[in-house]
């Protein structure tokens, strides 16, 4: 065999490992193959009223209140803002398959990690991905820590065991990540996929489409109640600006706690649009107010003109596409 031919022989070999690695990702986000566990066994849309509201307090100078979930734990982010800390934000809880959103983030290519949830695909994926399951979960908090999130651990790639545990500030940390990679935030905006033998699979997230709302995980069982981490796009003056809200611990039965999960987290989605919108407001009063004094507008032509900058981390990608 020439070394041309065995080099084809070696890639082909590698693409059809990828192809079934990537079958595998997409039947465990599903979770139609084999079993799944209780973190997907409520799927129904949330009615509304179902999440009290906590108490209205200033989070972040910019953006003035924001109305909280009033059970559980929260956090959220804003491109160009950053993490804004909610009720018990640093306090590890266990996450349940939210934990897949670091599994998937590490193998970018994750279909069925992210609809809805099959526990052993994960494990499947983790040990195709790194020779055993305690080689993968390393992998996992090495690339934690390279994120920031300093109060994660994880000891499992699905999220099934209750000593997997992150907070919810450093979830949004990884939902903003996550976000940053299109491919990954096309899969998890998918409200359905085919997969392979399994057929179509439908995504656990009712709220998609909802709101901007495009992504990212849902997760519940007994241990960690009800859990949600989102990802919506809002327009704000003329930029699409992500947002990524967690809330964990919901309470209620295997019945409720997932869709109260998600209408608490649809609810605090809409609070902190709304405080966008009123800063936005905000700023523009501002602007008009001042431009005849401001250098480099058209009205003063002193010094340099001044364009409308970009806030640091507002994302380019169509909301469409997640």
């Amino acid at each position: 065999m020439t070394r041309a031919a065995s080099k084809r022989t070696t890639t082909r070999r590698a693409l059809g490992s990828i192809a079934v690695g990537l079958v595998v990702i997409t039947a465990a986000i599903f979770g139609t193959v084999v079993y799944q566990s209780a973190s997907s066994s409520a799927t129904s849309p949330p009615q509304p009223g179902t999440a009290r509201q906590g108490p209205v307090a200033p989070r972040s100078r910019s953006l003035g209140a924001i109305a909280w979930p009033a059970s559980g734990v929260s956090a959220a982010g804003i491109s160009g803002i950053g993490v804004l800390p909610g009720p018990g934000a640093s306090q590890p809880v266990p996450i349940a398959s939210v934990a897949k959103v670091m599994t998937a983030y590490i193998i970018l290519a994750l279909e069925a990690l992210l609809l809805p949830s099959a526990d052993n695909m994960a494990w499947i994926l983790a040990r195709w991905d790194a020779g055993s399951q305690a080689a993968f979960t390393a992998q996992m908090n090495t690339t934690a820590r390279r994120l920031g999130m300093t109060d994660t651990r994880y000891t499992d790639p699905s999220g099934l065991s209750a000593s997997t545990t992150s907070t919810a500030a450093d979830q949004v940390r990884l939902g903003m990540a996550a976000m940053s990679q299109p491919a990954l935030a096309h899969i998890v905006a998918l409200h359905s996929a085919v997969i392979p033998v399994a057929g179509i699979v439908r995504n656990t997230n009712a709220l998609l489409g909802q709101d901007g709302i495009t992504g990212l995980k849902t997760g519940s069982d007994t241990a960690a109640g009800g859990c949600i981490l989102l990802a919506a796009w809002q327009q704000t003056r003329g930029h699409h600006t992500l947002i990524v809200a967690a809330t964990f611990g919901q309470p209620g039965t295997m019945a409720t706690m997932l869709p109260d999960a998600l209408q608490a987290g649809r609810q605090l989605v809409m609070a902190l649009g709304r405080a966008l919108a009123g800063q936005s407001a905000q700023q523009s009063g501002g602007n008009k107010a001042g431009k005849h004094a401001q250098p480099g507008s058209r009205d003063n032509p002193d010094g340099p003109p001044q364009g409308p900058g970009r806030a640091r981390g507002d994302q380019k990608y169509s909301p469409a596409l997640g």
